[in-house]
């Protein structure tokens, strides 16, 4: 089993539309709903390619009760924490035929309480976990190292930890040793000052992450490992339209999944960048083409950096 951890959970909302125009009116094609968060988009493609998984994510109100109704139609196994008095945020995906527009509420502030019954029940899943998957912001009122306390807590049962965050949830969870973390291009810039991808990911893998497997958009994967550095990617080239929403947590689904089953790393690689592309395809995050998959599996190139 795979356990993901998604601290700020969301009721996603995407729009369609023919094309977004700032500061204009627009007619919405069609709406969807369903439960998001990085973590609850990992566990639907963990789900989708047959994996066993279980959710945990806070909720409260009437968006977290509808984040639940959605799990539980999905048939995603989850373990919910309670909010007192906290809603679960919204997130809007406003998208055209080129990209997507992201608008993302803050979220509910979590008690020192609801934040210790979530790693309760961490620990409860961990015993029969192959991996953990710790994706996406953390929730106001918790404090910067809470990852790692989590990152911890999975190391002393053998589970290794994959970790998709940024700004110091990310920093602050380097020195628990991650045996994977998944910035972004942005995020690798943020957290060490450094432009150039290889070195900035070179210096959070001395600060603590085993590997470091960075996302480069169009460019696919960078993976910094003590064993060798590689680039990962489609070849030939493709220009992808549609929704990209989801396609980072495609990527980490993924990297768990190689954890799990002990893969080596770049065969792990090549199915992120599959999958990552593949999701860009579908209409919603957590959702890929699965036919564009199978296709882009022959189409990665990896290479050493």
């Amino acid at each position: 089993m795979i356990v993901t951890v998604t601290p700020n959970p969301a009721l996603d909302i995407t729009y369609t539309l023919a094309e977004l125009r700032p500061h204009a009116s627009h007619r919405v094609d069609t709406v969807h709903e369903q439960a998001g968060g990085k973590g609850a988009n990992v566990a639907r493609v963990l789900q989708a390619l047959g994996r066993r998984t279980a959710a945990v994510l806070p909720l409260g109100g009437a968006s977290g009760a509808a984040v639940k109704a959605d799990l539980d139609r999905a048939g995603l196994s989850s373990l919910t924490i309670p909010l007192a008095g906290g809603v679960t945020r919204r997130t809007v995906a406003a998208v055209d035929r080129d990209d997507a527009t992201m608008l993302n509420e803050p979220g509910p502030e979590l008690s020192g309480p609801e934040w210790g019954a979530l790693v309760a029940g961490v620990r409860s899943l961990l015993p029969t976990a192959q991996a953990l998957v710790l994706s996406g912001s953390l929730p106001r009122g918790v404090r910067p190292e809470a990852y790692g306390e989590l990152v911890r807590l999975a190391r002393a049962q053998g589970v290794p930890v994959v970790l998709d965050a940024a700004g110091p949830a990310l920093t602050e969870a380097l020195g628990s040793g991650p045996a994977v973390i998944k910035p972004n291009a942005a995020e690798l810039r943020d957290a060490t000052g450094i432009d150039d991808p290889p070195a900035a990911a070179r210096e959070l893998a001395k600060a603590g992450a085993r590997t470091v497997v960075a996302s480069l958009g169009p460019d696919g994967l960078l993976a910094v490992t003590p064993a060798g550095t590689w680039r990962a990617f489609l070849s030939p080239a493709a220009a992808i339209r549609g929704n990209p929403t989801g396609a980072g947590d495609a990527a980490v689904a993924a990297l768990a999944m190689g954890l799990a089953d002990r893969t080596p790393l770049p065969q792990a690689l090549n199915h992120a960048v599959a999958l990552s592309a593949a999701t860009v395809h579908a209409p919603y995050a957590g959702m890929f083409d699965r036919r564009a998959y199978e296709r882009y599996l022959t189409q990665v190139q990896i290479l050493p950096a």
